[in-house]
């Protein structure tokens, strides 16, 4: 089993053409790019009818230089939004109502690749919930994606004798916190 290598590079154009090298692991990255890095994953080029289209378009741009795991062909909803779930309605003998005609879909190539933390766009920067409740706030299908990727972060730092969520503190002695489980 071989170990899967990402490029490292400013953006996902650059780590599809000429990114400044591969690492497997976050600390080569590091190593590379002279700073922290951040793992990213970014749809690039303009979206294609078929996946052959964007098969071609891939090679065209690149991607064939590139470890074979770090670029992946997706298939997205092309500018509206997934229907929403439906619910029962037992009326004339049926109990779903006939579904919507689908979405309209096209193809991207979206590769997985290895960020200077210098580099990462202002708005991904910030919790996902921050930038949902701004009005102003207008987000976009690929920003959507990055968010839902991201780890959670706190919204201040845990206090040292605040208690966890699997943490109870001992009836006899309230000043010892014991495991929950």
């Amino acid at each position: 089993m071989s170990a899967q290598s990402y490029p490292v590079a400013n953006d996902g154009e650059a780590a599809l053409g000429a990114p400044l090298g591969h690492a497997l692991r976050a600390r080569e990255a590091e190593a590379l790019a002279g700073e922290p890095v951040a793992f990213a994953s970014e749809r690039v080029g303009p979206p294609c009818p078929t996946r052959e289209a964007a098969l071609e378009l891939a090679a065209k741009l690149g991607a064939g230089s590139a470890d074979p795991g770090a670029v992946r062909i997706v298939e997205v909803f092309d500018g509206a939004r997934p229907p929403p779930p439906a619910t029962p309605l037992s009326e004339g003998g049926r109990r779903w109502p006939e579904p919507p005609a689908p979405p309209r879909t096209v193809w991207r190539i979206q590769v997985d690749f290895w960020r200077p933390a210098s580099r990462t766009p202002a708005i991904l920067q910030a919790q996902a919930r921050h930038v949902r409740k701004r009005a102003q706030a207008d987000l976009s299908g690929d920003h959507l994606s990055a968010f839902s990727r991201q780890p959670l972060r706190p919204v201040r730092p845990q206090q040292p004798l605040d208690i966890g969520l699997f943490e109870v503190r001992a009836p006899e002695n309230p000043d010892r916190l014991l495991p929950d489980e």
